[in-house]
């Protein structure tokens, strides 16, 4: 079974980028897979590593078997959206929101129009908001409607790492076949002399207990609150630190929230963090604040990664993480079984997250045991091997589904913006349509 595998890779700062460089190293022994990836952000060295452009010619010249996305909301995935229509495959939602992905790509271009139509294909009972978001007003308004059904109605089959979150869809969409499949992440061992080097070039002494943010650093990962919560732990005395390690291009407001927030020398800003160091800061860190809101549906590799690692954790109490076990710090009740980490209601989150941060920072038996039942969460749940087990079955699965045939899609999305060309090409005499 042939693959053409859309992607983000290396060297694209992305943790599904990283994801999938690791999960196709394992695929590679079993299926042959062209990458097909973005030229202009960068190209991976590979044998099997080509520029998208590059996919109608071979698929044409030797039909693949299968076409997977890997879709997202972020900037690095838009180039799939040519694609995934005209050539129905396995789309792996990373977000089940993707309406942030289609106002950015479309408005920023000029094309209110095709944003007018898609949304209204997407959306036809709230057709009246998408003059707000054309006027600039969407913002998190964005969140209330997921301009999902485009991508789902022509896709061969969808697939998400959340099962409640596959439940909805296929109640959704029961036209298409909806699964769920693990996200998975190697441990990233790195023992006793990674964590005192880490420490010592972040400054933070070695009995200080150490609170950590990895992956992007953005509002949605509630840094002001989490500021807010570090510096009344400051207040009372506590030996904290807290190091935000990843890229922060894209928040701003950064300065000033740290400088509101008054956390002084104990706040740490790494900047991006390459994936070959995030084992050290891990190593360094007691605790991992893995918190978000609004949310997009994802499953938060950042947090899976923390857990692999056997880190104390502090999530947000979402609806589609309900089946995590997890302790609420308000009350330190919750769950019948061992948590695997503290959750905190977005509606409190001020106080909730000042207790959570208290008690992990004074109790190092109880930060111990959330480490410990973390650990087991992720070796029953998200492990690398659980989820390339998931691909074997997925991609034979929707290998041999056929191909949906959808009639009422956008014009925007059936136009294959060859007109012209084939305009002079008849003034050739050519008859053949090779642009087809």
């Amino acid at each position: 079974m042939r693959i053409a595998w859309f992607s983000p890779l290396p060297p694209v700062r992305s943790g599904i980028a990283s994801d999938n460089a690791e999960l196709l190293a394992r695929l590679d022994t079993e299926f042959p897979i062209d990458r097909f990836v973005e030229g202009a952000r960068g190209r991976p060295a590979g044998p099997r590593v080509f520029e998208a452009h590059d996919f109608v010619w071979k698929h044409q010249r030797e039909p693949y078997d299968l076409v997977v996305y890997q879709l997202g909301n972020a900037a690095c995935h838009d180039y799939m959206w040519a694609y995934l229509t005209a050539y129905p495959g396995l789309v792996v939602l990373h977000d089940p929101r993707l309406h942030h992905a289609r106002a950015r790509y479309l408005l920023q271009r000029g094309r209110a129009d095709d944003y007018r139509r898609e949304f209204e294909y997407d959306h036809p009972e709230a057709a009246g908001f998408v003059e707000y978001a054309v006027e600039g007003l969407g913002g998190s308004i964005y969140y209330f409607w997921s301009m999902l059904r485009l991508v789902v109605n022509t896709a061969r089959m969808v697939a998400v790492h959340n099962a409640r979150v596959a439940i909805d869809l296929r109640e959704e969409f029961p036209g298409t076949p909806i699964a769920a499949i693990r996200l998975g992440k190697p441990p990233l061992e790195a023992g006793p002399a990674a964590r005192a080097r880490m420490r010592a070039a972040l400054g933070v002494p070695d009995a200080s207990v150490l609170f950590a943010v990895f992956g992007k650093i953005t509002a949605a990962k509630r840094i002001g609150a989490i500021l807010r919560a570090f510096s009344a732990l400051v207040a009372e005395n506590a030996d904290v630190h807290l190091v935000l390690a990843g890229d922060a291009s894209e928040y701003p407001t950064l300065p000033h929230d740290l400088a509101a927030a008054g956390g002084g020398s104990r706040v740490h800003v790494a900047g991006y963090v390459a994936d070959e160091t995030v084992g050290e800061y891990l190593a360094a860190a007691d605790a991992c604040l893995c918190l978000r809101w609004p949310t997009a549906q994802e499953t938060s590799g950042s947090w899976i990664q923390c857990l692999a690692a056997g880190r104390a954790t502090v999530i947000t109490d979402l609806a589609h993480l309900a089946d995590v076990p997890a302790i609420d710090p308000r009350t330190w009740t919750g769950v019948a079984l061992q948590p695997v980490a503290i959750a905190i209601d977005v509606l409190d989150e001020d106080r909730a997250l000042v207790e959570a941060m208290r008690r992990l920072a004074a109790d190092a038996l109880f930060r111990e045991a959330l480490a410990r039942a973390g650990r087991a969460f992720w070796a029953a749940h998200h492990t690398l091997d659980g989820m390339v087990d998931d691909y074997r079955r997925l991609l034979h699965q929707a290998a041999v589904r056929p191909a949906p045939i959808v009639a009422d899609l956008p014009a925007h999305v059936t136009n294959d913006y060859a007109g012209l060309a084939r305009a002079i090409a008849r003034q050739f005499g050519v008859d053949v349509d090779i642009l087809r």
